[in-house]
């Protein structure tokens, strides 16, 4: 174990892909070499022309369609079509590449002094606010993470700034989920105004844009890194150390930490490390980053990745009340998936919770993941120990669930989402408006990332959105490190049960214009490895 900066969780001691023991190494380093992909996703995008265009701005929001047009989906083409509207907007918080920050909001907060004056001709019902708040029609998503955290000082020619927006939303008579109001700092006053849709156009979109920003730093270095990839790693490092190649969870996890260290490692050499790529592009490199791993820590709970618990604990757990909620709806179905198959293999080879207790690498795995992966934390609720058959197979859900369904809903979206850069803008070049009536078009354009910026971003989510040549997806065992039969037998039920859930996103999504595939099985590769 090596810690890689203070507040992280524990990595692997190694300073580079090719210190790392050969049997966890990629197969062809080559392969993923982040400079050389980003370079070639930029090629592939032709959109190299622009890479070094650094200070230079777009003309207008059309510009950018010169980086964008080469390559392009459904989804993205149609992110770039209605990218402005505000069903569009709110549907991002359900569905789009960070579905994790929404929450049922049950009492608006003290530092949002939103009015029922201001938001009245937003809401459909007849009802005041604090009546919509309690039928639970309001939501919130807060970007409180972000206060405090330093703006990227890389490069001296460009000033970057972030902010820490309030978003307060609504269900409306439609069941669609829209913005009605912003406040883009933590602290009420006259220079922090509330902007809401009856503002003037220019105002609405600005404010918008700065929380499309908010989310997109927020997803990348706490939904992404922190709580998919370096937890992962946790979770591989722990494996090898204490769980023998004969021990049967040893047999269950490592298809599931195929190449995660090995990814992690040739991050911290080339991607999150000083002057690394991530701050050619981003408003939170050159340290924000760190700052925000190290905040986030505090919210790494067990719990929080014990997917029906946190999709609960958000107050989002309604079909009914909730009903287009695709992410949590999918997850759901993978969870249990998982958890039918791990209690199979469970009850296979542990008979009793006596078993279980008596396993001493089982504990000494599930200790080290406390000890050094949360270092010892007792708030984070990892467990030091695990005494029955029960906790074990959630245990090992959440493990599994972690490295492969929940990686593979965050980061295989962000070519759909973030390629319209005014969507999801890396960095703003303008602070924060403290003023209504003030924004033009061409204070938005400034505000944006310029052509050099913009191009490295569009290069950086194409590339991370991409399958490996060689990518196994779940359920897919080629290596069969177990030969028993009721453990082939266990695994034949999960693919059974894994091609149900593919059918019936595939049966969902027919004719819609926005389908959601990122957790159908056959899209959900085994592992963190890209």
């Amino acid at each position: 174990w090596k810690e890689w900066h203070p507040g992280f969780p524990l990595s692997i001691d190694a300073h580079s892909h090719s210190d790392l023991p050969r049997d966890i190494q990629f197969d062809n380093e080559k392969g993923i070499d982040f400079v050389l992909n980003y370079s070639k996703a930029m090629e592939n995008l032709y959109i190299n022309r622009f890479m070094h265009m650094f200070q230079s701005s777009w003309s207008d929001f059309a510009d950018f369609e010169r980086i964008f047009v080469r390559i392009s989906n459904t989804i993205s083409e149609y992110v770039m079509q209605h990218w402005k509207e505000d069903f569009m907007f709110g549907y991002q918080f359900l569905n789009g590449c960070n579905p994790v920050l929404i929450r049922r909001c049950t009492e608006i907060p003290k530092k949002m002094p939103v009015t029922m004056d201001m938001i009245e001709c937003s809401l459909e019902r007849n009802l005041t606010l604090e009546e919509e708040v309690k039928q639970g029609n309001i939501f919130i998503v807060d970007y409180e993470l972000l206060d405090g955290v330093d703006a990227n000082k890389t490069d001296p020619c460009t000033i970057q700034y972030l902010a820490a927006p309030i978003c307060l939303l609504y269900k409306n008579l439609e069941n669609k989920i829209v913005p009605i109001a912003i406040q883009l700092g933590q602290k009420p006053g006259p220079d922090n105004p509330i902007f809401l849709p009856s503002d003037d156009t220019y105002d609405w979109l600005l404010a918008k844009i700065w929380v499309r920003s908010s989310d997109f730093h927020i997803h990348q270095t706490v939904t992404h890194l922190l709580r998919t990839h370096l937890v992962s790693e946790v979770f591989s490092i722990a494996m090898f150390r204490q769980l023998p190649a004969v021990h049967p969870l040893f047999k269950l996890l490592v298809p599931h930490m195929r190449f995660t260290i090995a990814i992690n490692t040739k991050a911290r050499e080339q991607l999150i490390c000083e002057c690394g790529l991530f701050d050619k592009a981003n408003a939170t490199g050159g340290g924000g980053h760190v700052q925000m791993v190290q905040k986030a820590m505090k919210d790494l709970t067990y719990s929080s990745l014990c997917f029906p618990e946190e999709i609960k604990a958000k107050g989002m757990d309604s079909k009914e009340d909730i009903p287009y909620y695709y992410y949590r709806d999918d997850g759901i179905k993978v969870w249990e998936a998982i958890k039918s198959f791990a209690e199979d293999v469970i009850h296979i080879y542990y008979e009793t919770d006596e078993v279980v207790c008596e396993d001493v690498e089982l504990q000494a795995f599930v200790k080290d993941i406390y000890v050094y992966g949360m270092k010892g934390v007792k708030a984070s609720g990892f467990p030091k120990m695990i005494r029955t058959r029960e906790k074990l197979a959630e245990y090992l859900t959440v493990i599994i669930f972690t490295t492969s369904a929940q990686h593979a809903a965050v980061n295989f979206g962000q070519y759909d989402w973030c390629s319209w850069i005014p969507n999801a803008p890396p960095t703003m070049r303008c602070p924060p408006p403290t003023k209504k009536g003030t924004v033009t078009i061409e204070q938005i354009v400034e505000t944006l990332p310029d052509r050099g910026r913009s191009c490295w971003h569009l290069g950086a989510v194409w590339a991370l959105s991409q399958f490996q040549d060689n990518e196994l997806f779940l359920g897919m065992y080629p290596d069969e490190h177990f030969v028993e039969k009721p453990v082939k037998e266990a695994m034949a039920k999960f693919r059974k049960n894994l091609d149900e859930i593919v059918n019936a996103i595939t049966e969902r999504n027919k004719n819609k214009k926005l389908p959601y595939y990122y957790l159908s099985p056959d899209r959900i590769p085994n592992s963190v490895a890209v």
